[in-house]
């Protein structure tokens, strides 16, 4: 099977860079997939999960948003944040979600806008970091 160069990219540097035989990922516009040799395009990306598959294994990423490029065979996605679904500490993860459910609520019966945006955020990573643990179980 032909396959496409995959590059996840961070501000601390290179998460992923491999040949891949397929890509998923979460656009804005809803989650799309990628295959070696597919035409060049570019993407805003949401937070949620991005998978790859290689070699019959699917490997599970929590990206944050940024955007991809897919261009002469390689697909590169420069995004704020990368972790690998068997890295994430679940309890963490559900702590994070409990603390953001808990900021919206207070943001609502105020008028900090500010305080809404990062809690809807910090509550919508809680949530990717969630699922990505929850597809990648058998």
């Amino acid at each position: 099977m032909a396959q496409i160069h995959l590059e996840v990219v961070t501000p601390n540097g290179a998460v992923v860079s491999e040949d891949v035989d397929i890509v998923t990922a979460p656009g804005v516009g809803g989650e799309f997939g990628v295959l070696a040799n597919h035409a060049p395009f570019l993407s805003t990306i949401k937070t949620g999960t991005l998978s790859f598959k290689q070699d019959r294994t699917t490997k599970y990423l929590m990206v944050t948003g940024g955007f991809t490029e897919v261009s002469n065979n390689k697909i590169t996605f420069l995004v704020e944040n990368a972790e690998y679904g068997q890295d994430i500490d679940v309890e963490r993860a559900l702590r994070a979600k409990e603390r953001a459910e808990k900021r919206l609520l207070q943001a609502q019966q105020s008028a900090e806008k500010i305080n809404r945006a990062r809690a809807e955020a910090s509550l919508q990573r809680a949530l990717a970091r969630l699922h990505t643990v929850e597809v990648m179980r058998p």
